[in-house]
């Protein structure tokens, strides 16, 4: 069954959605409510939920502010109510990458179909990983290219050396620069013409690659990961390694567990 998490602020509605509307015949059930959005974050993490739905308007923190802090490190799908058709709020919740946009008062057909997206979302997500997991991609990404051997460009040599001896900091072109002694253009032209790439894309790839290594092997958590391979915040970190590997770093892990056995991570 989808697991759903209903937040909304007033009590007559939160419970009218947790009580009044025929979930198993959805295959779904409410597993929690909160009636804000901080009691939504803390909700969301502790029951991992398919599905929220949620309400804009709320005290503390509205529901936007909920699914910004939320979705990036979550897999859920989410349903918006609403009492105003704004087109900012609908705007908003477009980027933020909501199933639907339900206005009040709830029709219960509307929210039927609305869940019924919601699911189909959640279904073609495990499917894409299942996908890759069984092709066996997920575990054998190269997003690099062994690129350094005798033959390779001295000077590009050098720009390679620094990156792997330095990946878990925060560079940029002109620590390069200052440490080889060559202006940026110059080493920016050899690199590309090397490795095909600049020396920013190559940096990522090199990171989450050391990323990847690093979840199919240990049992360290996502964002201790992202911090070992020098992303400044796990947002960051999820947001580049979605990027390049096509899912999150905790969607990657559950993949990677079907092969192999580690502790849960908190």
């Amino acid at each position: 069954m989808y697991q759903v998490l209903i937040v909304e602020d007033e009590e007559i509605i939160r419970k009218g959605l947790v009580y009044g509307i025929p979930w198993s015949d959805m295959d779904c059930c409410v597993v929690g409510e909160a009636a804000n959005g901080v009691e939504g974050v803390q909700q969301i993490n502790k029951l991992n939920p398919d599905i929220v739905i949620v309400d804009i308007n709320m005290p503390v923190k509205d529901g936007l502010e909920m699914l910004r802090e939320t979705i990036s490190s979550h897999h859920f799908s989410s349903v918006i109510l609403s009492g105003y058709s704004s087109f900012d709020y609908a705007k908003t919740a477009m980027h933020l990458g909501v199933t639907e946009y339900l206005l009040k008062p709830i029709n219960r057909e509307e929210l039927w179909t609305a869940v019924e997206h919601a699911k189909q979302r959640q279904e073609m997500r495990h499917a894409w990983v299942d996908r890759r997991q069984e092709q066996g991609e997920l575990l054998h990404l190269q997003l690099i290219q062994k690129t350094v051997d005798e033959e390779t460009d001295q000077v590009v040599r050098q720009m390679l050396e620094f990156i792997e001896q330095h990946f878990s900091e925060k560079i940029v072109m002109q620590d390069v620069v200052s440490s080889l002694n060559y202006s940026e253009t110059f080493l920016n032209k050899r690199f590309k013409k090397v490795t095909g790439m600049t020396f920013t894309e190559y940096l990522n790839r090199f990171r989450i690659q050391k990323a990847v290594e690093i979840l199919n092997k240990e049992s360290t958590s996502s964002p201790e990961v992202g911090y070992l391979c020098g992303f400044s915040t796990p947002k960051y970190f999820k947001d580049v390694f979605r990027k390049y590997v096509g899912c999150t770093p905790k969607e990657y892990r559950e993949a990677a567990r079907k092969h192999q056995k580690w502790p849960e991570t908190q």
